[in-house]
């Protein structure tokens, strides 16, 4: 081993530009990146969860097998017609039909009804619900159809 005289007799040579540089790339590589860990600054009281991705689904197989029928197809809808005295008032003098519906049958549900069924457009419907729990809707005819007529011909309760 040199004497330690002769080591430090030779003059410092300048640092370079490049050295201060790789001296803190170096110590950053020593110290890593994540030594600095800054903390959220939290603005209210209370903590919502973060929304995260929902994905829609994708059965592998269908719960259920068939699709079911319809509830109310038009047969259902319209129970049968009605053929009261008051009933027939109303079809003499107001142009409207009476019939008794089905309880969870919709006032357009029995416009489609009576237009499939019979072949006749209304006006408007009316529905009540009468005290033994049934349904009774007036169908108002439009004014080119006879009600008289259409209760004869195809219900035939005139």
């Amino acid at each position: 081993m040199a004497p330690k005289e002769a080591q430090k007799k030779g003059p410092k040579p300048k640092p370079t530009k490049a050295q201060p540089k790789a001296h803190a790339a170096a110590k950053a590589a020593l110290r890593g990146v994540n030594t600095k860990k800054v903390r959220k600054v939290r603005l209210t009281t209370t903590f919502h969860r973060p929304k995260t991705l929902q994905l829609s689904r994708s059965p592998k197989y269908p719960r259920k097998s068939v699709p079911h029928e319809p509830r109310l197809d038009h047969h259902k809808v319209l129970v049968h017609p009605l053929n009261t005295e008051s009933a027939m008032k109303k079809i003499e003098e107001n142009n409207t039909l009476v019939f008794i519906c089905d309880v969870k049958a919709n006032k357009r549900q029995i416009k489609d009804a009576l237009k499939k069924l019979y072949n006749v457009d209304c006006v408007k419907v009316n529905t009540l619900i009468r005290p033994d729990g049934t349904k009774k809707a007036y169908a108002r005819l439009t004014p080119d159809v006879d009600a008289l007529d259409i209760a004869a011909t195809k219900l035939a309760i005139v």
